[in-house]
């Protein structure tokens, strides 16, 4: 094969334009070391940068990218032209991660609604952002991730909401009848950046890596066309925010453990069990003193309590003491779970009922896969009976003139589906009669592919 054959396939590559080098290995061509980069070595890495823009590791956090998608950043760029981006400018973007002088751009405000009401703001940094931002995190994980606590959950490998409901499920058992349930006003919104940028300090010593992320922190906001300058806060939507959330509450994690509580946090949402009412009011007032005074973050007063487990939520989960201290779905997510299910399945949404069952086959695969857990397992009972209901009304209510017609048609008595048909009652009502029950069976909604979330568990 000619030089000239060899040169063209080079340039054509991703990985020849994303690491300057073909892909045999970094720094090593078809015929050799590519100048500037020299050979690798089994001698440790000079700085944590080099690592961070390692063939290896960019890889992994390209793919990563890559999968997950999302919406573009400010620049418009879609998860899926990142690639080829980098293959002609990976060069210069290296270059400036090397030197310090690499400068991210602001994130893209989007508000989504809270269940619970109001909004959450959310910054989509762009794609190559994300990109660097995840290359960064699947460095410094691995470096922190084992002086955390263990009794924090979020956002950690190998860990989950549900290993943090069953420990908060294990103190109860073990006596620990009250909690103080903490939760912090606009957490990510408000992290203050010098305290934040001190935590990084002590476990960086590279600098070029300590003005990235104080770059990424002042990045600034777009909004409505507009950028506005960000003193505080770590936006949410960027990978790096997560591993940035964690460093910042293990100073609150490790004052807990100090003063020996039984506490579980995930994210920024922390618990604390205690044996009183007295000592959980004490641990409150402390505690809020700790963090206003300490890390400059404000307690919510409106969702903060000191309480009965069975009275407050966690994660989506309460306890009940019916035959034991048993997980159950708490009714804030029942709630949350029914008002999806109403969007789903509007009859004005214009889709035929095989469409709409597939799609909310999907979600509810989708939520049994996370409050499965439950040992309270009445409520999938009663919600599969809910959801055949809602699909029955929604049904009656596109029969209109014909509803005599498909009643008798399924198998309903002429007697009973002219009652039926003529009955003052609406759709709803209707839809547990005995004639629409047995025009539409649980069977008709097995054949359709409808999944009983009590056979999901």
């Amino acid at each position: 094969m000619g030089s000239k054959q060899q040169k063209r396939r080079r340039k054509a590559s991703p990985d020849s334009g994303m690491y300057g080098c073909s892909p045999e290995g970094p720094g090593m061509g078809a015929e050799g070391p590519v100048a500037g980069y020299g050979t690798e070595s089994s001698v440790e890495k000079a700085s944590l940068m080099e690592e961070i823009v390692e063939r290896g590791n960019l890889f992994r956090a390209l793919e990563k990218v890559e999968k997950n998608g999302g919406a573009p950043g400010v620049d418009g760029m879609k998860a899926e032209e990142l690639r080829a981006y980098l293959v002609d400018h990976w060069l210069r973007i290296k270059k400036e991660l090397l030197s310090g002088t690499y400068k991210p751009l602001p994130v893209l405000r989007k508000q989504i609604p809270k269940p619970g009401g109001g909004f959450r703001n959310l910054g989509i940094p762009i794609v190559l952002d994300r990109f660097i931002q995840q290359a960064m995190l699947q460095v410094l994980q691995k470096k922190w991730d084992q002086e955390f606590s263990e009794s924090s959950f979020g956002f950690r490998p190998k860990r989950s909401a549900h290993q943090a409901v069953r420990r908060a499920q294990r103190y109860i058992k073990e006596g620990k009848r009250w909690v103080v349930d903490i939760d912090l006003e606009k957490f990510f919104d408000r992290v203050n950046h010098d305290k934040l940028m001190g935590l990084v300090a002590k476990r960086i010593e590279d600098k070029r890596i300590l003005i990235l992320i104080r770059g990424y922190l002042n990045s600034g906001v777009m909004d409505c066309g507009l950028c506005v300058p960000t003193k505080e806060g770590t936006p949410q939507g960027g990978p790096l925010s997560p591993l940035l959330s964690n460093l910042m509450l293990d100073v609150l994690d490790k004052e807990l453990e100090e003063r020996g509580h039984c506490f579980v946090r995930y994210a920024d949402d922390c618990n604390v069990y205690v044996g009183s009412k007295q000592a959980g009011e004490r641990v409150m007032i402390s505690l809020r003193k700790f963090l206003e005074g300490r890390l400059k973050l404000k307690v919510n007063e409106q969702k903060s309590a000191v309480a009965r487990p069975w009275k407050r939520k966690f994660l989506g989960f309460t306890v009940t003491y019916r035959q034991g201290i048993r997980c159950k779905v708490s009714p804030e997510a029942v709630k949350r779970f029914k008002y999806t299910v109403r969007q789903l399945t509007r009859r004005t949404r214009g889709v035929c009922l095989r469409r709409m069952v597939k799609e909310l086959s999907f979600y509810l695969k989708g939520w049994i896969g996370y409050f499965g857990i439950a040992e309270v397992k009445k409520v999938f009972h009663e919600l599969d009976k809910w959801i055949r209901r809602r699909l029955r009304a929604m049904l009656w209510k596109q029969w209109k003139r014909r509803a005599y017609r498909e009643l008798c048609k399924r198998g309903v008595s002429k007697r009973l589906a002219w009652n039926t048909f003529k009955s003052a009652h609406g759709p709803w009502r209707l839809s547990h009669s005995p004639g629409v029950e047995i025009a539409l069976p649980v069977s008709f909604f097995e054949k359709l592919g409808l999944p009983q979330l009590r056979c999901l568990t």
